[in-house]
């Protein structure tokens, strides 16, 4: 098992692998290997936060982080954000998600970073020191902010560096997607059937 930064031979490899991850997970079908596509040439792409898992040479797993914003009554500050994760479905459970999580969260606190914010499976995200977000007077642009948002996480470094004000984040723009670009993006890999699933998020 290997931990190394992406390079570009990577690319297609990679998003095959996060696109056989995510699909019919939680929509039909799936759009994060667009996103992963995208933000590399994004202005808000950690290029240095990048990492690929290997095992007997092949790309198991893949992590991306990305600079967000917080909008808070005082002014719009950066804010990093992880994501997305991806294990290959024959992989997962079996710890490199973790592997990749704390690696890279060791380099993130190791480049002065003060926190890192993720949205994903409280349960899971947890174990890795993120609590909600909202202790810390943070909520995810849409949201209720009556709501704790449990799913809106965020592991701190710093605590000096984290206002205690209310503050909105807001995915990079390339986290916005159109399906019909999606589709298009789609067409050059090899066909799968979306599916409509009883796991599958539920359109509010």
């Amino acid at each position: 098992m290997r931990i190394r930064l992406e390079s570009e031979n990577d690319y297609m490899e990679v998003e095959e692998l996060v696109r056989d991850s995510f699909w019919n997970v939680y929509r039909p079908g799936a759009y994060e290997h667009f996103i992963v596509h995208n933000l590399r040439d994004d202005e808000s792409f950690l290029e240095n936060l990048a990492y690929v898992i290997e095992e007997d040479g092949k790309i198991v797993g893949h992590i991306n982080y990305s600079r967000g914003t917080i909008s808070y009554e005082s002014g719009i500050v950066p804010a990093v954000v992880l994501g997305p994760l991806a294990i290959k479905k024959s992989c997962q459970n079996h710890g490199l998600g973790s592997k990749l999580i704390d690696y890279t969260l060791q380099i993130a606190q190791g480049d002065d970073i003060p926190f890192v914010l993720v949205i994903g499976d409280e349960n899971y995200y947890s174990r890795f020191g993120f609590v909600s977000a909202s202790k810390y007077g943070l909520y995810l642009d849409g949201t209720d902010l009556d709501d704790e948002n449990p799913f809106f996480m965020i592991r701190v470094f710093d605590e000096s560096k984290v206002k205690k004000e209310l503050g909105i984040f807001r995915n990079p723009d390339v986290f916005d997607v159109d399906d019909d670009e999606v589709d298009e993006f789609d067409s050059q890999f090899e066909y799968r059937e979306k599916l409509v699933l009883d796991t599958q998020l539920k359109e509010l």
